[in-house]
C-alpha cells in the first residue's frame, strides 16, 4: 500500500509558476513510476505527466511540453510538478499517481495509487 498527499495547490496568474508536490508513504517509493493527472470540471481525468523509478525519463501530454517539469526525489519519498507559465485552461484538480510498471504509462488504468488531488486555479 502508497500513501500519496499532494500539496502546493492555489489560485496563481496566468504566466507566474506554482509548484505541486507529492508526498508517498508506506511502501518503497523507488519501486514506482509517479505521474500527474487532472480533471477539469465537467471533464474526464487526464494525463499530465509521468516520470520513471530512477527519475531518467520523463513523458508530458503536448498541451503542457515546455511548461512543466515532472521530477522526484527518492531520497525524500517525493514528486513534483514544476508549472510554468500557467494558462487558465491548466486549471483542475491534480492528481498524483503511483505505477508499479517498468517505464512509463499514459493511462489511468496502468496507476494502482492515488492522492486525493489539489486544486489548481489560474487567472487571466
Amino acid at each position: 500500500q502508497v500513501q500519496l498527499v499532494e500539496s502546493g495547490g492555489g489560485l496563481v496568474q496566468a504566466g507566474g509558476s506554482l509548484r505541486l508536490s507529492c508526498a508517498a508513504s508506506g511502501r518503497t517509493f523507488s519501486g514506482y513510476a509517479m505521474g500527474w493527472f487532472r480533471q477539469a470540471p465537467g471533464k474526464e481525468r487526464e494525463f499530465v505527466a509521468a516520470v520513471t523509478r530512477s527519475g531518467a525519463t520523463t513523458y508530458y501530454t503536448d498541451s503542457v511540453k515546455g511548461r512543466f517539469t515532472i521530477s522526484r526525489d527518492n531520497a525524500k519519498n517525493t514528486v513534483y510538478l514544476q508549472m510554468n507559465s500557467p494558462k487558465p485552461e491548466d486549471t483542475a484538480v491534480y492528481y498524483c499517481a503511483a505505477s508499479s510498471l517498468v517505464g512509463l504509462s499514459t493511462a489511468l488504468r496502468q496507476y494502482d495509487y492515488w492522492g486525493q488531488g489539489t486544486q489548481v486555479t489560474v487567472s487571466s
